[in-house]
């Protein structure tokens, strides 16, 4: 009974690992018909307003920087995950501060594209192990180019070619560097900022986002996306 009962576990565990491989490759090559975040907004009401992949390339090099810029400076020199702001995160932790994010565009790509949201260690380790599959089988241009595609940027709104045309009436390739600091800016709030009329916090926090934005072009951060 018991070594049946570890066949059937390890049948499982192969079978998980095997669906998950292709559905990692799968998206290597093809967008996601939705993200799980899509359906829960789908299901509590929220309508769609216009979801649009497009390709990298027709994503305007500034609001790749403005993003690298605001959300991970290390984004084109780690592998996958942040360990200097992980420990940095934990250090200000443990003096009594409030506990700041560390997760890397690849854990949010992973995240968004794959999982639910939540803060259990459980969801943590799974993103984990999606972030180190998308990182070896995508590579840093997919990665960026899926998390810029999907994110979320208004109720109903998701990705940089909908928000650029909602926000600004424009493409998202011709993106001033402006507009793509506005964008960057409201990621992590974006039901409760608004790009086109910021707030006072929100307005000085589009500043700084235009000053890293020409640091990454300066420094070549962007440089992994780079053909």
């Amino acid at each position: 009974m018991l070594r049946r009962a570890f066949r059937w576990a390890q049948v499982v565990l192969l079978a998980g690992v095997v669906l998950t491989l292709g559905w990692v490759c799968l998206y290597a090559v093809m967008d996601p018909p939705g993200t799980p975040l899509m359906l829960i907004r789908r299901l509590q009401g929220v309508s769609m307003q216009g979801w649009t992949p497009v390709p990298l390339d027709r994503i305007a090099p500034a609001l790749q920087r403005a993003v690298i810029g605001a959300e991970d400076s290390r984004f084109c020199s780690h592998h996958g995950v942040d360990w200097q702001a992980v420990d940095a995160a934990m250090d200000e932790d443990e003096e009594g501060h409030k506990l700041r994010g560390a997760s890397t565009i690849s854990q949010q790509t992973a995240k968004n594209a794959f999982l639910w949201p939540g803060r259990t260690w459980l969801r943590k380790g799974v993103e984990f192990g999606f972030t180190e599959l998308i990182e070896l089988i995508w590579g840093k241009r997919r990665i960026l180019e899926m998390y810029l595609n999907i994110v979320e940027w208004g109720d109903g709104l998701y990705g940089a070619e909908a928000a650029s045309r909602a926000y600004f009436g424009v493409p998202a390739s011709a993106l001033s560097p402006a507009q793509a600091a506005a964008l960057a800016a409201v990621l992590p709030s974006p039901r409760k900022w608004n790009a086109r009329h910021p707030g006072p916090y929100v307005a000085r926090r589009i500043g700084i986002l235009e000053q890293r934005a020409a640091i990454v072009a300066r420094d070549g951060l962007d440089g992994c996306l780079r053909r």
